[in-house]
């Protein structure tokens, strides 16, 4: 394989990011140019991220984002190789400006592009910085995904467990809101618990008796948000503290059935384990992860706190992973708000049924 340098396109929701990332021949990372554009100003005043102000910020920023990333790259555009966007899942209307632009690019320039599932992104993202082979256990926990995987290769992902209902980052900012924190509300607790007890209130323990790795936060979420609304204001950091050591004790014990179930099959040093995702920057889950590794005998790795929001540059990767097996996309490739890593147990074991809110995989 050659030298593949691919510029790569993320609009999955409220950052507008590029970057450009060479994947050498001997299997080396190189992130050229890594920018994000936040729109964090634009969705505080409502506490959220609104689709469609999300939506229009990409496009009145997307241009600017890009040439940003090619100028700090210092590549030109016949230096890339291919074109890299995320097709989904995500706010559809952001999905379609980046991806639009990515098919833009590659019709101008006549490269080759490649439509990346958003997850499969947060799958490679760790390898942005460290040598990791495949296969490996993977922990995806971001703002409305929560799942684990055991990813074989590119797009080789069997899903092993994910929520039943709230992912782990939206009960994070759910529960900050109902605490008046503001947005965006898992780093605020985060600060906030800091200063708290995090054995102060005993908060419910979803799905003990549930074999599997499913995760449930709802109960949890509930929970919280009632205790937020009768506790004083000294108690405050008290109760950040103990949310964020429930969903890190679920999220490490639902971890530990996957690594027990997996580490059977698995010859000496094959136990390999990465968490990906915007919570996998919280403190508190990294250390209950890391933790748990080194007890059971798995290394541990995470992406550095840059690359576990959304960004481009894991795009690219994704994008130049696939590059290299001669996997690309048409130009008719579509944008899709849905689009899970294990097609097979998303259509026979449903997490959601239809007509219900839930997860974005």
């Amino acid at each position: 394989m050659s030298d593949l340098t691919v510029l790569g396109v993320e609009t999955s929701c409220d950052e507008t990011a590029a970057a450009v990332v060479r994947l050498s021949a001997d299997g080396s990372v190189t992130v050229l140019s890594s920018v994000v554009g936040l729109q964090t100003e634009r969705h505080a005043p409502f506490g959220g991220v609104v689709p469609e102000i999300a939506a229009r910020a990409h496009v009145e920023t997307i241009d600017a984002v890009v040439a940003e990333a090619m100028d700090r790259a210092g590549t030109g555009w016949d230096g890339l190789s291919g074109v890299a966007a995320t097709a989904g899942p995500g706010l559809i209307g952001g999905v379609m400006v980046g991806l639009a632009f990515g098919k833009a690019v590659a019709l101008a320039r006549d490269l080759p592009l490649v439509a990346v599932n958003h997850l499969e992104g947060h799958a490679v993202s760790a390898r942005l910085t460290a040598r990791i082979d495949y296969p490996f256990l993977l922990l995806l926990v971001s703002g409305g995904h929560c799942q684990l995987l055991w990813v074989e290769g590119v797009g080789a992902c069997t899903r092993l467990g994910s929520t039943i209902d709230d992912a782990a980052g939206e009960a994070f900012d759910k529960i900050a809101k109902s605490l008046g924190l503001p947005y965006p509300g898992g780093p605020a607790l985060e600060r906030l618990a800091a200063s708290g007890d995090p054995d102060a209130f005993d908060l419910p323990r979803a799905l003990l008796g549930r074999p599997g790795c499913d995760f449930s936060f709802s109960g949890l979420k509930t929970a919280a948000a009632r205790l937020a609304a009768t506790c004083s204001e000294a108690s405050r950091a008290d109760l950040a503290a103990s949310v964020q050591a429930a969903i890190a004790r679920q999220l490490a014990e639902r971890t530990r059935r996957a690594m027990t179930a997996c580490a059977q099959d698995l010859p000496p040093g094959g136990r390999r384990f990465v968490v990906a995702g915007g919570v996998a920057a919280n403190g508190a889950v990294r250390a209950a992860l890391q933790d748990l590794a080194a007890e059971l005998g798995w290394s541990f790795d995470a992406p550095p706190l840059a690359y576990c929001t959304d960004n481009a540059a894991m795009i690219a990767l994704a994008g130049a992973e696939r590059l290299a097996l001669g996997l690309t996309d048409p130009l008719s490739a579509p944008a899709r708000p849905r689009w899970p890593l294990d097609p097979v147990a998303a259509a026979e074991r449903p997490t959601h049924l239809p007509g219900r809110k839930g997860a974005k995989a």
